[in-house]
């Protein structure tokens, strides 16, 4: 930040570089919209890397222009997308997950990105560039990856009892176990667990995981997204679905009569998430920026340490530091050895559904929330 004010201070008095005396008013500052999962950025809490402060110090340094990130988060695809289809909301970077991403690009509501705007993007490992959404890598930058599994307290659940998405509706956890909240993933958690393939487009496959999901109601705890770092952190609930990288995050939060433990299914959804641009972005240079940023060693690793999902950045995976403070344990849940992401990625992934399937998907989980 001081760098940044003897920079702007001395294009005040020698008069020159018109731009960089425009990016002294306040007035002209730009304002940056991000709209992100939750904790999904290093912030600066503790004395840790502070994203958008340094990206709007880099930006200044960098461009001669002040720029300020108004970040916020959503806790699902879905909100997401209702935010962006109901346009209550602007703004220009987002990051959702691969099936939603096809759906903007569907709806033509992303921008093609500007790549030489995003040099750091040769950091991205072609393992998970072309992927399907965005064959022709056009519209977006990966930024993680990873699975959802089951998080149990090993305290409270029998190891032996969790083998598969089974344990979600074991009975004898009746009034400990979380679902999530939104419905792409909690269908997802009972068609998996009867076989049934999550894009398919027949009714009847949709009726037999809503009646699953129904099926569970007594057991259940509530329904949740975010809520449930703190609940399995204190060890409020004894098992629920979520994702990988979270279960790092409530693992170093969780207390001291608390043993959680991730479990790996053999049919769950991978997923990739990715930054993009809207195309009613008012900063379409800028917002490439903040991508480009996001991708530099420093950014990727404290996000990378913070979020604790799998990461696609090379300069991540080739980070001693990173390794170092992630700990092999953590390392060998992130990035198996034996695991096939493509296997996976083709055989399990979520797509985007049509019209006439997201619909009936919407409709029954209001039947969910009612029962």
């Amino acid at each position: 930040m001081k760098k940044a004010w003897i920079a702007a201070l001395l294009a005040v008095l020698l008069a020159a570089a018109p731009l960089a005396l425009s990016g002294c008013s306040d007035s002209d500052t730009i304002v940056l919209n991000v709209y992100n999962w939750g904790e999904y950025i290093s912030t600066g809490e503790e004395g840790t890397y502070d994203t958008n402060a340094e990206f709007e110090d880099w930006y200044f340094e960098t461009y001669g222009q002040k720029v300020r990130v108004n970040y916020s988060t959503y806790e699902s695809n879905e909100s997401l997308r209702s935010q962006l289809e109901l346009g209550t909301a602007n703004y220009d970077v987002i990051v959702p997950s691969d099936y939603m991403i096809d759906y903007f690009i569907q709806k033509d509501m992303l921008a093609e990105l500007n790549f030489d705007n995003i040099p750091a993007y040769e950091n991205i490992s072609q393992t998970y560039r072309g992927l399907y959404y965005d064959p022709d890598n056009k519209y977006t930058v990966p930024y993680t990856y990873g699975v959802v599994g089951i998080i149990y307290d090993a305290n409270e659940v029998d190891p032996a009892d969790v083998t598969g998405w089974e344990v979600m509706w074991n009975s004898k956890y009746s009034g400990e176990i979380l679902q999530f909240r939104n419905p792409r993933d909690a269908f997802g958690t009972a068609m998996y667990m009867l076989d049934i393939d999550v894009n398919t487009t027949e009714k009847a496959d949709w009726d037999r995981a809503k009646d699953k999901i129904i099926e569970q109601a007594p057991l259940r705890k509530m329904l949740v997204m975010d809520e449930i770092f703190n609940m399995m952190e204190m060890g409020e609930a004894a098992v629920g679905a979520y994702y990988a990288g979270d279960y790092f995050t409530m693992l170093d939060n969780q207390a001291e009569n608390v043993d959680l433990r991730f479990f790996t299914p053999e049919r769950t959804n991978v997923f990739v998430d990715a930054m993009c641009v809207l195309k009613t972005s008012k900063h379409k240079d800028v917002a490439e920026a903040y991508i480009n940023f996001m991708l530099m060693e420093d950014a990727a690793v404290a996000n990378s340490l913070t979020h604790w999902y799998a990461s696609p950045n090379t300069a991540v995976l080739n980070s001693q530091a990173y390794k170092a403070e992630l700990g092999e344990e953590a390392y060998a849940v992130l990035y198996p050895e034996s695991y096939d992401f493509h296997a996976n990625y083709e055989k399990y992934a979520y797509r985007s559904l049509d019209t006439e399937t997201l619909d009936y998907m919407t409709a029954l989980w209001e039947n969910v929330l009612i029962n």
